[in-house]
């Protein structure tokens, strides 16, 4: 999904396609109804009028939607879209609605494009019965190419070992799904994991020869030097599982927070895509370098009273500086711990300064502490 896209597009050509491209219209926040000359007169106010032949309409507005949805023939669909389609990385969803709406079938981005959730999401309006083919979905098996992107996750490479991981799912090959961070719903909490899939809280004794894929979720980046093999055959996930502890001199450049944030996550191998959030004291809720850095990269930007962040406890030492400016013990350090509910540091307080008489930085890192699932779905993976 493409942030600068509006929601759904709705193209109507019949006068049955109308009344289901009408109700649609009024159902979906934020929908745009395209309809044809003939019956643009009797569509709602609002409505845009839809070329015919359409294409130069979907020229236009292909990569503008998040979701188009015809009350046309598939194939017609398909031969007008064809010419469009980029990328299952890019290309928007596609559903079609047959015009007496008795079915609603997901034709394009039935993932990555959120296809199949928009199917069903418009036959429940409907009442109709949703058309959904990815094997993964029909199979009621994990869906490895967007798993957890609900609660943040997100792919390390979303090309490396991706497509041998969805075949190994779908065919109930042996899949060992590791979890060193996270939350654990990424599969229902209730449900037991698909057949073929094995559940471990570490890499500790695991094997690659022994799967046909390993699905790893961690903010650790030195998978691929300390464990090469596991690393080639593997799918990595990026949880958003650290919180940030800042602490700075005022007016401290945007440029050298980011430099001295990097140099940090680099120096002890986590990821950048797995950081949360930034947490400092409310007298830094203001400081322009914190705010831009947190809407560079989406970050929330939480910060705490001086008193509240003086209880923490389990910091590495007293800052006389904090004690002094701002009337607590800690910030970077306290404000990491209390924001991810951790009783302990990742990551100790870790000065950072560009040149001589430079502004000075401190960062911490702290791991949000998630459940885990049931005991019962983990394996042993100790060797005999």
């Amino acid at each position: 999904m493409i942030q600068s896209r509006k929601p759904y597009a709705i193209y109507v050509i019949t006068k049955h396609g109308l009344k289901t491209g009408t109700e649609l219209f009024h159902s979906l926040k934020g929908a745009d109804l395209f309809v044809s000359p003939k019956f643009i007169s009797d569509a709602p106010t609002g409505s845009k009028l839809l070329s015919l032949p359409m294409e130069p309409t979907l020229r236009e507005t292909f990569m503008d939607y998040d979701c188009h949805i015809f009350v046309i023939s598939v194939g017609a669909v398909v031969r007008m879209i064809s010419p469009l389609m980029v990328s299952k990385k890019t290309d928007p969803a596609v559903l079609c609605i047959d015009d007496q709406a008795k079915f609603t079938i997901c034709v394009l981005s039935g993932h990555v494009g959120r296809g199949n959730f928009f199917t069903q999401k418009i036959s429940d309006l409907l009442e109709n019965i949703p058309v959904i083919t990815t094997a993964s979905d029909v199979s009621g098996t994990l869906t490895v190419d967007i798993l957890g992107r609900e609660l943040g996750w997100s792919l390390e490479d979303q090309d490396r070992n991706v497509t041998r991981a969805c075949a190994a799912v779908v065919n109930e090959t042996k899949v060992l799904f590791v979890q060193e961070t996270g939350e654990p719903n990424f599969w229902p909490l209730e449900k037991e994991l698909p057949k073929g899939v094995e559940y471990s809280l570490n890499l500790e004794n695991a094997d690659p020869k022994d799967y046909e894929i390993l699905l790893i979720a961690s903010d650790r980046t030195d998978i691929k030097t300390k464990t090469p093999e596991i690393y080639s055959n593997s799918v990595i996930y990026r949880p958003k599982s650290l919180i940030l502890g800042l602490g700075c001199d005022k007016g401290i450049p945007t440029d050298v927070v980011e430099n001295g944030i990097l140099k940090v996550l680099k120096e002890y191998n986590l990821s950048l895509e797995s950081v949360k959030a930034i947490a400092s004291v409310d007298a830094k809720k203001e400081e322009p370098a914190f705010i831009e850095i947190s809407e560079k990269y989406g970050w929330e930007f939480i910060t705490f009273s001086s008193e509240n962040l003086d209880q923490v406890e389990g910091i590495s030492e007293i800052s006389k500086a904090a004690s002094e400016y701002v009337g607590t013990r800690s910030v970077s350090e306290a404000a990491a711990l209390l924001l991810s509910g951790s009783e302990k540091l990742l990551v100790t307080k870790q000065k950072y300064k560009e040149t001589e008489g430079g502004k000075n930085l401190t960062v911490a890192i702290a791991r949000i502490p998630f459940a885990t699932r049931s005991k019962s779905h983990s394996v042993s993976l100790e060797k005999v």
